[in-house]
């Protein structure tokens, strides 16, 4: 059997009057991500190692912030199209983990909720699918709550030929 590692980063500047998704889930706070889509930082993560792990190119590829289809597109729709070009190689999704680095606002009460939403969109089980949240101790842009950035890593299994 074939295992193909991806890693994804995303960053998001924020500004207050912005929404703040995550993990596909709308997180109450006085700032949200600035992005030419809904800004979903954590999904984007995902979506860069889900590529990454098959030398598919990055997410502002196929879905490139200088498309007016993009214009605040729900990240969800851009997680499940990712997946679409991860199964059509013939992988699948064994597992995902991903941090999130943000001072404000605490996200531990909203982590089972992003998992859910995302392992539905998936098709996988909420056990194949981690999100941790962490601060910076007030260290650099998360940490002066100017942007808050990810971490992922996506483990693919081989499941059919291309």
């Amino acid at each position: 059997m074939s295992f193909r590692i991806g890693q994804g980063y995303d960053v998001h500047r924020l500004a207050e009057g912005e929404t703040l998704w995550l993990g596909g889930v709308l997180v109450p706070h006085n700032k949200g991500t600035v992005a030419h889509s809904d800004g979903d930082v954590l999904i984007h993560a995902i979506c860069d190692a889900m590529l990454g792990a098959l030398k598919l190119r990055d997410i502002g590829t196929h879905f490139p912030d200088t498309s007016a289809d993009f214009v605040n597109i729900d990240s969800k729709i851009l997680l499940r199209k990712s997946y679409d070009l991860v199964k059509e190689k013939g992988y699948e999704i064994v597992n995902i983990d991903s941090t999130i680095s943000a001072q404000q606002p605490k996200l531990k009460s909203y982590i089972p909720e992003m998992e859910q939403c995302m392992a539905a969109i998936l098709g996988l089980d909420v056990g194949q699918v981690s999100v941790k949240a962490t601060t910076t101790e007030k260290l650099g842009f998360e940490g002066r709550e100017e942007g808050m950035s990810v971490n992922a890593v996506v483990l693919l299994k081989k499941t059919s030929d291309e």
